[in-house]
């Protein structure tokens, strides 16, 4: 049995080579190797079917991952059949793991049914939804607040335009397929120690559409569908955070065969603020004051989300003491109210005194009946504090 190529080999291209770079190399090849161009060349139609078998398994993310970690041996069937396993191309457009996913054990019950049944059963050939396409947004805090519209560049594949989705280029006719007969479907059959074995898999030739391009389409080499680039604006709505998800309908990959397109959904990642925490529907926010205002009150501004707000701070304020402005937090999903704001208070120690606040302060220790720091007093206090906790 002839030893299979490196699916990179085939294609041309690195080991790191990106989806773009793999697609691009794949519609090269197809157009060079086609076998209704290369009539002539009886080895172009099983170049072509190489070329194509490499494209299904490196096209997609999770049947690329199961190559590169195991070569063929992850698609080899017991005859050292193609990709899926059990007979070449064993995995059709859509699978329990995804678009081109790769199911051994799939196609092993596939068999088993054909056993029973002799092979009398019909893939579906219908419209097919797209792909869902996932991204992660960054927003400011205030953006994630009160909303934002956004633009974004979402990567994502696209019914080709020169074409418009079927893969003939334009003014050539679409015939039967040759391989399948218009099925879009072939039949392998192969004896095993339990009986004979009758594998249907979806045509490698026309992917299970039943009718072949014969000139393929040279803006997408016959896949009927490109890789774009699209610039869309996205309204992000007030009161989002991390970890929120926000879902575009419509505005994920094409689908096939007529099916609708697949969702975008963004992911929200908030970026974090210098001045405000947020704690569910509201926010927190520390503020700094001197002793002198914690001890005899005082009226400050804080800042809130849009503005600046008066507080009150009472007379005799603790450090770490909390006060609540109503309405000034985050809006809620939906449009009902919003949170709070809640102001922390710091008190700030001054690092450097006068000599004459220093003795002011002395003086209010004693007006307290306080033992000033230095004096014989405050040292036997420390003393039998110190003592106290010592059991002595």
């Amino acid at each position: 049995m002839a030893t299979k190529r490196d699916y990179y080999e085939v294609l041309g291209v690195s080991r790191d080579a990106t989806q773009e770079e793999i697609k691009r190399a794949y519609r090269k090849l197809a157009r060079q190797y086609h076998p209704d161009v290369n009539k002539d060349d009886p080895q172009a139609e099983e170049k072509f079917k190489e070329i194509n078998e490499a494209y299904r398994v490196l096209s997609d993310p999770k049947t690329r991952e199961q190559y590169d970690r195991f070569g063929h041996a992850a698609f080899d069937g017991a005859n050292g059949a193609g990709p899926g396993g059990f007979g070449p191309g064993g995995f059709g457009d859509f699978g329990p793991f995804g678009a081109g996913g790769f199911d051994p054990f799939g196609d092993l019950f596939d068999d088993l049914f054909d056993v029973f049944t002799g092979g009398r059963r019909q893939r579906s050939r219908g419209p097919v939804r797209g792909r869902d396409v996932e991204m992660e947004i960054d927003l400011d805090f205030k953006e994630a607040a009160f909303g934002v519209e956004k633009t974004i560049d979402v990567e994502r594949v696209e019914a080709c335009s020169r074409c418009q989705g079927n893969g003939a280029e334009p003014g050539t006719p679409i015939q039967t397929c040759p391989e399948c007969k218009g099925t879009g479907e072939v039949r392998h059959v192969r004896a095993t120690a339990f009986g004979q074995f009758v594998n249907i898999v979806v045509c490698p030739r026309c992917r299970g559409e039943g009718k072949w391009a014969s000139t393929p389409c040279r803006e997408c080499g016959g896949a009927g569908q490109v890789q774009r680039r699209r610039r869309i604006s996205v309204k992000i709505p007030a009161g989002v955070d991390t970890g929120n998800r926000i879902r575009l309908r419509g505005e994920g990959e094409a689908g096939m065969r007529g099916g609708p397109p697949g969702d975008l959904y963004l992911y929200v990642r908030v970026r974090p603020h210098p001045m405000f925490v947020r704690d569910g529907d509201n926010v927190i926010c520390e503020v700094p004051i001197s002793f002198v205002q914690a001890a005899l009150g005082d009226e400050i501004e804080v800042p809130t989300l849009e503005g600046t707000h008066k507080l009150k701070i009472p007379e005799g304020t603790q450090p770490g003491s909390e006060f609540r402005i109503r309405g000034q937090g985050i809006p809620r999903m939906g449009g009902y109210g919003r949170g709070d704001q809640i102001v922390r208070v710091r008190v700030e120690i001054p690092r450097r005194l006068t000599p004459r606040q220093k003795e002011l302060l002395r003086e209010f220790a004693r007006e307290s009946g306080e033992a000033p720091p230095g004096s014989k007093r405050f040292f036997e206090r420390v003393r039998d504090t110190l003592g106290g906790r010592n059991g002595q």
